[in-house]
């Protein structure tokens, strides 16, 4: 069901409508916006989307043409122009029933899509684009829109047809009076050439003038054709969520991306070495092992993955690999048998997984920094709401409820109970955009050594969800290596 809400969602996105050439009749334009899971391999979507046009959407009554863009922000979108609504929509019923398409939509992040239809009055003619930009708008509720219209035309005549790189410039409303702009552009570099004179121009400033300010939606988009044309190397968050996919494919070729002559391993429990992790493998029970990789990231050499495992009983995990010369040199994880859901209802794996703010990584990974050292080891509590959202916080640990009322309860609960829950040392802070991961020691419950592993969402420069898995080290008497937890 989940899978055919995704496909109806991805086929719907924006629509508008252009003049179709031989009966000049409004045509269709359907516009769909979405990030990628942060598990997808980029290129796998990529090429599955070329398929998908080739195989699919070309095919259907109506179709006219297909174009599909990605930005800097690894934000995507999809444009198909039709004939006719009814078109559109027959496209739309056909895709959410074939099987063909789980694949690709399997790698979409849902919770990113956006959806609107539009009518346009332009026939697309730009063959061969190699970027796009498209501008959707609301005007403001005191615009005439004779005038309005008067103004957009100008645009182009008197200024963006003018420029070099320029192929056509597509315009059109929908119902709810929702205005779009698409102008495609020969490359990049001649997009971004005209931006300082577009926003000096007096016909660009009339027309901006127009807009309502807080409904301005841009996106500047490089064609996946032009990518399409360049070697696209597996990245090393790409390796990784191979490897732990293998356990459910069989696949071999993932152990490659492991260096065999230096593999340091840090769970304790699993020898050094490609032979540690071989004889993990071959002890695995007769089903095998299974991994669900919720979230993957990327920080440097490093990556980092929130995963639901299947390892010798129901676990949930987070791996950390460290990568030299595009191999695994190093693994540390943290694993926790799964848990009943928390008070508010919240699982050890739900939640958020969209990755954004790629441009505040460094600026996010700081404030958890410093929320660790304060808050956490020097308990520098009056510092709690600088770094946490006093109103909305979302908790998974499995044993706390939401916001800054639950994180009391179960501190006031340990203290009744002599129980703890220190920190005595921060060992590691990796982050990608809104996500952050911690790795640290300390001591809990009744004062085991223990590793906390944490991962936080921020947003605007707060934390507002949390994730943790909390484990006891084993005493060295135990250990299997001699590389020590962290």
């Amino acid at each position: 069901m989940k899978a055919k809400l995704l496909t109806l969602v991805i086929v719907g996105i924006l629509f508008t409508g252009c003049k179709n050439e031989k009966t000049m009749e409004p045509i269709v334009l359907e516009v769909t916006s979405f990030k990628l899971k942060t598990t997808a391999n980029i290129k796998t979507f990529q090429d599955l989307d070329g398929t998908i046009e080739n195989s699919f959407t070309s095919k259907q009554p109506g179709f006219i043409k297909r174009q599909s863009a990605v930005n800097e922000n690894g934000e995507y979108v999809i444009l198909v122009y039709w004939n006719t609504l009814a078109d559109a929509d027959a496209s739309m019923q056909k895709f959410m029933n074939d099987n063909s398409v789980a694949n690709y939509a399997s790698m979409i992040d849902a919770s990113t899509m956006s959806m609107s239809r539009y009518t346009i009055k332009d026939t697309p003619k730009a063959e061969n684009s190699q970027f796009v930009e498209i501008m959707s708008f609301n005007t403001k509720s005191d615009t005439n829109m004779d005038s309005f219209n008067e103004v957009n035309k100008h645009v182009e005549t008197d200024f963006t047809s003018k420029k070099e790189g320029f192929m056509q410039r597509i315009t059109g409303a929908n119902e709810q009076g929702n205005q779009i702009v698409v102008v495609y552009w020969d490359t990049k570099e001649n997009s971004d050439a005209v931006i300082q004179s577009f926003m000096d121009a007096p016909i660009s400033k009339e027309f901006i003038g127009m807009m309502n300010p807080q409904t301005i939606k841009m996106f500047r988009l490089q064609t996946l054709n032009s990518l399409n044309n360049t070697a696209m190397e597996l990245s090393n968050k790409d390796k990784v969520v191979a490897l732990l996919n293998s356990f459910n494919t069989g696949d071999q070729t993932p152990i490659s991306y492991i260096n065999p002559e230096k593999y340091i391993q840090h769970n304790l429990s699993v020898a050094d070495g490609l032979q540690g992790f071989g004889e993990i493998m071959h002890h695995a029970p007769p089903q095998g092992f299974k991994a669900n990789v919720i979230r993957a990231f990327e920080d440097g050499d490093y990556v980092f993955t929130h995963t639901e495992y299947d390892f010798f009983g129901p676990k949930a995990g987070f791996d950390v690999f460290r990568f030299e010369d595009g191999q695994i040199v190093e693994h540390w994880d943290n694993l926790l048998e799964v848990q009943k859901p928390n008070p508010s209802g919240h699982t050890q794996f739900d939640g958020t997984t969209a990755l954004s703010d790629t441009d505040k990584t460094e600026s996010n990974k700081t404030k958890v920094r410093e929320f660790i050292e304060k808050v956490l080891l020097n308990h520098e509590m009056d510092k709690l709401t600088t770094y946490i959202n006093p109103t909305n916080y979302v908790q998974h640990n499995p044993a706390v409820a939401d916001g800054l009322d639950g994180f009391g309860a179960a501190m006031k609960y340990f203290a009744e109970n002599g129980l703890v829950m220190e920190y005595h040392k921060l060992h590691k802070v990796l982050g990608q955009g809104n996500f952050v991961l911690t790795l640290s020691e300390g001591k809990f419950g009744k004062g085991e050594h223990t590793a906390f592993y944490d991962l936080f969402r921020l947003e605007n420069g707060q934390i507002v969800e949390h994730w943790d898995i909390i484990s006891p080290i084993p005493p060295k008497s135990t250990w299997k290596n001699e590389n020590g937890k962290f």
